[in-house]
């Protein structure tokens, strides 16, 4: 045969390598495209609020129209003519965090920074958490090596990439995905340290210097990101105990040293933050079902959310994700039985103690405080269990598994993952206040008076960021029970003032719910007769996006005699 036709054969390791960087390639690219394709959801356009500075100077609307524009100008920052107003806009930023939001000022602070030099649009806002979560996958990428050696290591990072779960928080502007960062940073240092002593070439005195910071500055960095990080700081410390408990004294030392360097805000700032923190909110389980059952419902719902279904929670019913959690429930015992099959016990240990154990230590904190954190915010407060989880999928892969079979495992599983994560992009827009928009740039110089329902400050943020500030706009924002009453008085004295009325009637008005659906349907024929009397229905529609919080029904109404 001639040796110049013979076509080379490719090893299963080298065309997996290659799926791998290119699943890994894709969803660095899927963050790209995705920076602006989305308008801010409630909780983003609070930390907007934050992050300027100016939480402090915002005011709940009263029963009398507000200029719509007032708000707009809180979601930039304030005029600053020095240093010293610079240093005056910090210091309102830590107090807006101190009257009441419950997380540390890390995020908050980074953020203000990219604000500064790069503005509050979507896609400003967005890029530095999406430049954290590429930083993550890289991180992940030297866990998994050190764990697995290369091939592991590009898994874990494709696996970590294009999980919807953590897709979705790369492309929020709230703090999980600078706290996946930390997780992935801190478990790689602390893995790499414990491995350095038992090989026959050590570290140079430089390279341990380096990881050492790498794990004392990731912890303060985490607990100063979101508090539940406190979970992962346990975590690390088990995980000496059960792969260096020899030199448990130094590894301590590193802990320690990294705690203490959070205690100065954690003594002044928390203390304060919970004082001023609504606690209660975390106490409401279902009230049909018994205690344990909440709990049990809770860490499969929030692995099914996490590991398969991603944002996607917001819009499946919940037994949906529970039927999610029970099939990622049964995919981890399969790969658990079968690594000990294998052999693997080691290694196994190493994973659950990395993805089971923080849920585990949740589970027992909500039991003894009889909270339920574990099923509030869809998941996202054990966003910490993700890339040890992921890290117990990629061992099963590599070890736990033929190799004739991990080439279609890692494949089918890199699939879902996509199919989901994409499918989350395309196919669940997310455009209302958009369309509210549109509704006032059909006229945009027409005076307008926008009657809304709802007094959430995430609701009034939102429209004043999205409604162009020069439009002539005018907000009344009342409780549901209220609006009737009130745009009835605005109209008696001000009707002749506004040639359009949008009245937005929300679904989901938050903390000013009424109690029935008959209370409902009573004030919303309250509000239909108040503005039949002196305006005429022009068009209606409903305007929805990927959760309850976005469900409005706008109704436009005109002015006939308006001139």
């Amino acid at each position: 045969m001639n040796k110049s036709l013979v076509i080379p054969k490719f090893s299963w390791g080298f065309s997996l390598e290659w799926l791998l960087l290119s699943a890994i390639a894709i969803s660095i690219l899927l963050r790209i495209l995705n920076l602006g394709s989305r308008e801010f959801w409630y909780d983003e356009v609070l930390s907007l609020l934050l992050s300027t500075g100016q939480k402090t100077a915002y005011n709940t609307p009263g029963d009398t129209p507000v200029v719509l524009a007032n708000y707009t100008s809180l979601l930039s920052l304030p005029v600053e003519s020095g240093v010293g107003e610079i240093i005056l806009t910090l210091k309102q930023l830590i107090h807006g965090l101190l009257g009441g939001e419950p997380h540390p000022p890390i995020f908050f602070l980074s953020q203000h920074l990219w604000l500064r030099l790069f503005g509050n649009s979507e896609i400003a806002m967005r890029s530095l958490n999406t430049l954290f979560s590429i930083a993550a996958i890289f991180s992940a990428y030297g866990l998994g090596k050190t764990f697995l050696g290369h091939r592991g290591g590009l898994f874990l990072a494709a696996l970590l990439g294009i999980n919807p779960f953590f897709l979705f928080h790369s492309l929020n502007l709230r703090m999980y995905a600078p706290l996946v960062l930390w997780v992935t940073l801190s478990s790689w240092a602390l893995l790499h340290l414990i491995d350095q002593r038992d090989t026959q070439i050590p570290d140079s005195p430089r390279s341990q210097w380096l990881w050492n910071t790498i794990l004392i500055v990731s912890i303060p960095a985490g607990l100063l990101t979101f508090y539940l990080y406190g979970y992962w700081v346990i975590v690390l410390a088990v995980l000496v105990l059960y792969l260096d408990r020899q030199h448990w004294l130094q590894h301590g030392c590193r802990l320690g040293f990294g705690v203490l360097l959070a205690m100065p805000w954690i003594l002044w700032g928390t203390i304060k933050q919970l004082r001023n923190s609504d606690l209660n909110r975390f106490g409401a389980g279902a009230k049909s079902v018994p205690a344990w059952l909440n709990h049990l419902q809770d860490v499969t719902r929030t692995l099914g959310t996490d590991l398969l279904v991603g944002d996607w929670v917001t819009s499946l019913e919940p037994i949906n994700v529970t039927i999610a959690g029970c099939l990622v429930i049964l995919l981890l015992l399969t790969c658990c039985i079968s690594l000990w099959r294998q052999g693997e016990q080691k290694k196994l240990g190493v994973a659950l103690i990395l993805g089971i154990l923080p849920l585990f230590l949740a589970l027992v904190v909500d039991i003894a405080t009889k909270k339920f954190t574990l099923g509030f915010g869809w998941g996202r407060t054990m966003i910490i269990i993700l890339p040890g989880c992921l890290l117990l999928l990629a061992l099963w892969v590599e070890r736990g598994v033929s190799s004739q079979l991990r080439t279609p495992i890692a494949t089918g599983l890199l699939l879902v993952y996509l199919t989901i994560s994409i499918g989350d992009f395309s196919l669940r827009p997310r455009s209302v206040f958009h369309s509210v928009a549109e509704l006032i740039l059909q006229e945009r110089n027409q005076p307008t008076l926008i009657a809304m329902n709802s007094q959430a400050w995430g609701h009034v943020m939102r429209l004043a960021y999205y409604i162009p500030s020069k439009s002539p706009v005018m907000l009344l924002a009342q409780k549901p029970g209220e609006l009737a009453t009130s745009l009835e008085k605005v109209l008696k004295d001000e009707a002749g003032k506004y040639h359009r009325v949008i009245w937005l009637d929300s679904s989901s008005p938050l903390w000013s719910r009424l109690k029935t659906e008959a209370e409902i349907e009573t004030q919303k024929q309250k509000v239909k007769q108040v503005l039949s009397t002196q305006f005429q229905l022009n068009s209606t529609q409903s305007l929805s996006g990927t959760m309850f919080l976005d469900k409005f029904t706008a109704s436009l109404y005109k002015n006939a005699s308006f001139k």
